[in-house]
């Protein structure tokens, strides 16, 4: 009886054993699926076309990027373009490109992980609304459909994903500047009744002012237009950048026009040397 009893026992214990490592056996095979589920999902995440990337449009040639080899790049929602690029110019950032498109809901993070990717100090990020069928819109498909006797497509009534408009500007810190200034040259204006081609409007037109810059420090302001620094005459931006190099680290009077009135200033021009 005790010989029968310790064989019972011992038959429990072995099925017991393989029972727990049948158990364990299944629990690594689970966890190995996980694993690879998440390996997977994770996979298609990092596959998943970037939008902001795709639609990316570099401002310039000049291969902006971060002066910090690895930049903490941050990332501001906002709804004031406009106003936000010429804060930026006075802050002392140039635009690197922007990203614009029409799309459903898409995360701002996806902006960010491109800015990151380029090197971008600054991130802004916009959407507004875009279009999506209203109720009103919906009636009037039924009306039309019952006027001619047919059949509605039940997909047209389906609610449709929301459309946004997306779009983000990637921005990098300048190094000091010499004179502080961003500019445009305006195109003249042609008269469609005259066959007389207008001629070129001098000097540039300044946009932005660098806060704390040489050319903030001697007062010149957004809107002004820069005719002559020292005694090269400013026609294009390229005669700009060539007086300044020629001039920099020194004191330099500055011919400008404000407001139809002629002024001179005097810049004293920063040194990178």
């Amino acid at each position: 009886m005790t010989s029968l009893n310790r064989g019972a026992s011992t038959k429990k214990a072995a099925s017991l054993s393989m029972f727990q490592s049948q158990k364990k056996q299944l629990e690594r095979m689970l966890l190995v699926l996980l694993g690879l589920g998440t390996l997977f999902f994770a996979f298609n995440l990092y596959a998943a076309e970037n939008p902001y990337e795709k639609n990316y449009r570099i401002q310039n040639g000049s291969n902006l990027k971060s002066l910090n080899p690895a930049p903490d790049t941050k990332m501001y929602v906002s709804n004031h373009k406009d106003e936000d690029n010429i804060s930026m110019l006075e802050n002392g950032y140039d635009m690197m490109g922007t990203s614009g498109f029409d799309g459903t809901d898409t995360s701002p993070d996806l902006a960010l992980q491109f800015g990151k990717a380029i090197k971008a100090d600054t991130v802004l990020v916009y959407s507004k609304y875009g279009s999506a069928k209203t109720p009103a819109s919906k009636l009037q498909l039924i009306k039309e459909a019952a006027k001619r006797g047919g059949e509605i497509d039940a997909k047209d009534l389906e609610e449709p994903a929301t459309e946004y408009q997306y779009y983000a500007s990637y921005w990098a810190k300048l190094p000091t500047p010499l004179l502080g200034v961003h500019l445009i040259k305006l195109k003249p204006m042609a008269d469609p009744d005259s066959d007389v081609k207008p001629m070129d409007e001098k000097g540039l037109n300044i946009i932005a002012v660098i806060k704390e810059s040489p050319a903030a420090k001697a007062g010149i302001v957004k809107g002004d237009v820069l005719l002559k620094l020292g005694d090269v005459d400013l026609n294009k931006p390229d005669d700009l950048f060539a007086a300044v190099k020629r001039y920099e680290g020194q004191a330099v009077p500055v011919e400008l026009m404000r407001d139809q009135s002629n002024m001179k200033v005097t810049v004293a021009l920063n040194s990178r040397k």
